[in-house]
Parts: structure tokens; sequence; C-alpha cells
């Protein structure tokens, strides 16, 4: 379809260059918030990881373009790169033009201007992408430069990104002094459903539509979501790729294409984990609560187990005559998210259904009193143990060690406290 007969200035969804618009998301923010720490940090030294196109460039440069100018930065690509020309990258990025020496000579370099520009306060910041494909040689040339140290921290910030999980190159004996420094290991993770279909109606926006939800209606930003799995590069391409294919608005979703989609790299970090039957992905779901539309408190699961209730000893707290002292019990099992209703007094309901327990999905809405959790976790699975009689026995354990636990909480808690002005029994 022409640009002009969507009511298009110009492509909403551009594959190379300068996007549009930048719209960020959940989990892009929280990278974000990485790099600023990384920077921030004495010793900063972080991994960012995500499969290809997950949106990893533009939020590299996204951050980039925030760092202050005093700053040296060198934004390298290690493809392939050994000592030497990891080196002459480094130092052309930081302003250097050099002919071919030593990789001793080159290292003297760049470990001088390093300290210089710490000493001055602004310690260099270096960006390496695709950091998995540096040469054995050059990973021995970054070990060297992460021990570069000045007074109050290292001489040189570092960044190290890489579409595969980095974790067993990391572990590594000779990477010790990159393990060392690390202060983040962060996987992205791509747009949820809703993320989804703002991130595509507001790029339809700033290309000129004036109703971006007619060119692509709910059930179509639905399909290129499960289509992309979330990732925005992938969501980029396929949207444009429907854009044109329709002769008519609005988009249908016979026009949307569905790719084979490479697994995120928590998938690899969790292959080489012990207990992967027992292990939580590295970005723990989100619990939304909401009262009236408005949002009062956001809690991610960080624990294998999450009371929610009115009384002040669950994980989340809500104080609501319509809500049980303990109301519900989520237990976390793998990938997997167990609810459980602790026989409270006006139940609980998860997408408008009363339920007694439930294995939550990726946007369930959990429903208690006059309040309602929304559960994030778009990689939520329930194909594993949770049907089992094992797993049934555990949950109900969890559930009365838990109440037993917190009751004597509370009954401790409104004992009166001996002072001198109660009366005492006289023998």
């Amino acid at each position: 379809m022409d640009l002009g007969a969507a009511g298009l200035n110009v492509q909403p969804f551009p594959t190379h260059g300068k996007p549009l618009a930048t719209i960020t998301y959940s989990s892009q923010q929280a990278a974000f918030k990485v790099l600023e720490e990384t920077l921030e940090h004495p010793t900063g030294l972080s991994l960012i990881q995500g499969p290809a196109l997950s949106g990893k460039s533009t939020l590299i440069r996204l951050f980039l373009d925030t760092v202050e100018s005093e700053r040296a930065i060198a934004l390298v690509d290690g493809k392939g790169l050994n000592t030497t020309n990891l080196l002459l990258a480094v130092l052309n990025q930081f302003g250097y033009e050099i002919d071919l020496s030593s990789p001793n000579e080159l290292l003297g370099l760049v470990r001088v201007f390093a300290l210089q520009q710490a000493a001055s306060g602004y310690p260099p910041l270096l960006v390496v992408e695709n950091m998995h494909e540096l040469k054995p040689s050059a990973l021995r040339a970054l070990c060297e430069l992460a021990e570069l140290r000045v007074r109050f921290g290292t001489a040189l910030k570092i960044v190290l990104v890489s579409d595969r999980a980095l974790g067993r190159i990391i572990s590594a004996p000779a990477m010790e002094p990159i393990a060392r420094r690390q202060l983040h290991d962060f996987h992205l993770r791509p747009m949820t459903q809703d993320e989804t279909r703002h991130y595509l109606h507001d790029k339809l926006a700033v290309a000129g539509a004036e109703f971006p939800a007619f060119i692509f209606p709910r059930v179509v930003c639905e399909a290129l979501w499960h289509a992309s799995g979330g990732w925005p590069g992938i969501l980029d391409r396929l949207s444009l790729l429907a854009l044109a294919r329709a002769d008519r608005l609005p988009v249908s979703t016979d026009h949307v294409e569905k790719p084979t989609l490479a697994p995120g790299t928590w998938d690899e970090a969790l292959q080489g984990a012990a207990g992967t039957d027992d292990t939580i992905p590295p970005e723990p779901p989100r619990l939304i609560v909401t009262n009236n539309g408005s949002v009062i408190e956001e809690v991610a699961m960080q624990k294998s187990r999450l009371l929610i209730g009115r009384s002040e000893h669950n994980d989340i707290s809500i104080p609501s005559r319509f809500i049980s002292r303990h109301h519900a019990l989520l237990v976390r099992h793998g990938r997997s998210t167990f609810l459980m209703d602790l026989n409270s007094t006006n139940g609980t309901m998860v997408n408008a259904r009363r339920v007694s327990n439930h294995v939550l999905r990726h946007a369930d809405v959990i429903t208690i009193g006059h309040h309602k959790v929304k559960f994030d976790d778009p990689f939520a699975t329930t194909d594993d143990v949770l049907d089992s009689a094992a797993f049934a026995d555990t949950a109900v354990m969890k559930t009365l060690e838990d109440m037993r636990s917190l009751l004597a909480q509370e009954n401790t808690a409104l004992l009166p406290v001996a002072t001198e002005d109660l009366p005492t029994l006289q023998g």
C-alpha cells in the first residue's frame, strides 16, 4: 500500500538508520537504568544481552546520546577482532589516528589515555558489541583494560553487549578480572502485548496517521506481537511488510507473516545453570496493583512465594475491608506461577472467573475485593510439573508454613508488653 493512501507522511517502520521516533518500553527502560548505574559506579562494568533485533543497538545509541560531552566514548564492534584490531578500534574512537604498532604499544596508549581521563574525573566508556565474537587474544587485552585502576575506582567503564548469553565466557578463569568487576548481568525482555500495541500506534501517529487504531486494529497488533515475540526489530520488519502487503485499510491479520524466532538469551543462561527445573528466569514476573484504574503499587516477584492480603505481614498489603487478612498466595516454580485462594471471604477472580487455584498466564488480571492485580510475565509457561501431585503437595505445605509463620508473628505482635504499670498476680 502506498504510504499516502494510508495517511502517512513517512515510513513509520524504517529498518535502517535512525528511527523516526524512540518508543520506550519497560525492559528497555530497565536496561537504560543499568547503563546509567554502570557509568556512575566507581568500578562499573555490565553485560547487556538479547537476541538479534531485540533493540540492543538502539538502546546503546540512545544512551550514548545522553552521556556528557566531557567523557570519551569508544563504541566497538567486536566481530572477529584480535588484540591489535581491538586496541586500534578503541584508540580511533577516542580520537587517535595511529599507524600500525605492536599490541604492547597500543595497549600502553590506551592505558595512558584512560588513566589521564579518569584522573580528570571522567573515566572513558568502552562499549563492545558482539563481545562473544572477540578473538581469545582480544579477550585477554580486554581483561588487562578492566584492571586499570585509579585512586577511587577503575580507569575505564565497560559495557559488553551480545546476542548470546555471556555467562559461560565471563565465568572462565581467564576472565576473572571482568567477572570481579561485573555490576549487572542484564537480559533484555520483549514488549508485552499492551506495550506492542502502544509501540505500533505511537509510531503510526508520529508518521502522520490520524487514526492509528484503524490502520492496525487490536487484533492485528496481537497477531504482530505473537509473530514478532515482542522484539522491536522484528516487529518493525513485520509491520512494514504487513503494511506493504495490504491493498486497503484496515490491515488484516492475513498480511502478518509468522517467522521462526530466536530464543531469548536467558534461555541459554538457564541451560547452563544447575537445577534448571527450579530456575527462575533473570527477570521476575511483575504484579501491577490497581484500584479504579489507578496504579497504586508495582511489585517484582523476587521470591518463590508471594502473599496478598489485608495484613501488613503480606508481601502485597492492601488495606481494604473487602480483602481477607491473608487472601491469596502465589507460588513460583520454574517459569510458572500458581495462584491459590486462601479460603478468602469474598473469593479470588482471574479474568472475571472465580478460582480456588489457577496457573497464571501473561496479562491475567486477578481481582480481589475492589482491587485488581495484573500478572505481567511474557514468558510464563504452564506445561511443566505444576499439575503434578508432587507440586500440589509442595504448594499446600508452603501455604501452611507461610500461614503458621504469619499468624505467629501477628499473634506475638498483639501480646501486651510487660511493664511496671501492668497488674501482676500475687502468690
